[in-house]
């Protein structure tokens, strides 16, 4: 057996990759490299990272279903720019991927976008979709060379059998200078499943300020997290209304957003018709609405299956012992508790504690003839309880040095 970038194959198949043995596979399995025809000069899609160190290498094979994202940089000769293929746009976009291995068919790589990047950061997007190659302008020490592919972003569709289907491209092509040498490109390559779309994420992996939380019911103790299709809707309180009437705010909530301290509230005419018990399980409903959440996502992208990313919702009753009183529900407040995860440079948001309380308070029965009017509110309120960082600075040098006694005579 032999490795070869990470992926074991026989020894006799450095040659091509469709050997007999390969002849009953009839669809990509997960990790498998990405066939090319036999007629390529390579057998596989090529798909440049740095392995050892920092430089790119070329021929590691993009692998089925295994997203990447790599920064790897090239020592090119700027007076030779115009001969390097790794520099050209055709390098990346003419070959082929077999649909399935062994097969017979084709699907070819299309270019969906081109974007042209200038030295001074500026990008456009140019009406030309042709094919665009290097070229080495200027004269002395004031040459560049054109059209550098600078970015290269495959986006793949595969079917659920294991079929690639569709292949596109999008290119960021830039200018070059001797002070760009070594030159840094950046390489991704993402799998899209056919007839699926992706969902959307509160962050990745901490949150983003302003988009809603991910929340949940686990419906028995050891099974995968249940969501509502609506991200809007997971979690979510009281909207206040131009008429402040709970009756007719009833059904009408608001998403609670990430690092957005919320409040509302409503108010609600008692009357003497209505058991105290019934009222108070209507106020308790409006303030939870529909589905309050058991389980809240860690993380913006915490999956629904892996139920150790979740944080529970803690739901706590205050109500005071009154006799001879009407107890209702007045307030729910939710306090969600966050931290800065992971490096200083790049901190991410996440939860790590929610509680949920709800207040009641005592009122005296309402007698026939009389009415009383309450004011129901809700509030959100994020804490930030990360630890604050460290200075890392070593303790001031002390200086151990002595002079001759008569170092400032006769001054001194």
């Amino acid at each position: 057996m032999k490795t070869s970038e990470g992926f074991t194959s026989n020894a006799e198949a450095d040659v091509s990759f469709t050997s007999k043995s390969d002849a009953s596979n009839t669809k990509y399995e997960y990790g498998a490299p990405l066939q090319a025809p036999e007629a390529s000069p390579h057998p596989f899609l090529r798909f440049p990272s740095p392995l050892t160190s920092a430089l790119c290498t070329d021929d590691n094979p993009a692998a089925f279903l295994v997203n990447q994202a790599v920064k790897c940089t090239r020592s090119i000769n700027l007076e030779q720019c115009e001969e390097m293929e790794a520099l050209r746009m055709d390098y990346y976009s003419s070959p082929v991927i077999l649909r399935v291995p062994s097969s017979t068919t084709q699907v070819p790589i299309t270019v969906q976008s081109i974007t042209v990047q200038s030295l001074n950061q500026t990008r456009t997007r140019p009406e030309d979709a042709g094919v665009w190659v290097p070229s080495l302008v200027g004269s002395g020490h004031n040459r560049f060379c054109t059209n550098v592919v600078l970015e290269v972003k495959y986006s793949l569709t595969y079917t659920d059998s294991g079929e690639i289907t569709r292949a596109g491209l999008s290119l960021l092509l830039g200018t070059v200078s001797s002070a760009s040498i070594p030159l840094q490109q950046t390489f991704e390559i993402h799998f899209i499943q056919q007839n699926t779309r992706p969902v959307p994420l509160s962050g990745n992996p901490g949150y983003v300020v302003g988009l809603p939380l991910a929340a949940g019911l686990q419906p028995q103790k050891g099974s995968g997290i249940i969501q509502t299709t609506n991200r809007y809707g997971q979690l979510t309180i009281l909207r206040s209304t131009t008429e402040q009437d709970c009756l007719a705010a009833e059904g009408l909530r608001t998403p609670v957003l990430f690092g957005y301290n919320m409040q509302a509230g409503c108010k609600l005419r008692l009357s003497p018709a209505i058991p105290c018990r019934l009222v108070a399980r209507k106020v308790k409903d409006l303030l939870k609405g529909q589905g309050f959440p058991d389980f809240v996502a860690s993380f913006g992208n915490s999956r629904a299956q892996d139920v150790l990313d979740w944080v529970p919702v803690h739901f706590i009753t205050h109500s005071p012992t009154i006799k001879n009183s009407c107890l209702l529900p007045v307030a729910l407040v939710i306090e969600v508790k966050w931290t800065k995860y992971g490096s200083l440079l790049n901190p991410q948001a996440r939860i790590v504690n929610v509680t949920a309380n709800l207040l009641s308070s005592a009122f005296p029965e309402t007698h026939a003839g009389s009415g009383r009017t309450i004011v129901v509110s809700t509030a959100v309120t994020f804490v930030d309880v990360s630890a604050p960082a460290l200075a890392g600075f070593r303790a001031r040098p002390t200086v151990h040095a002595r002079l001759p006694f008569d170092f400032f005579f006769p001054f001194v």
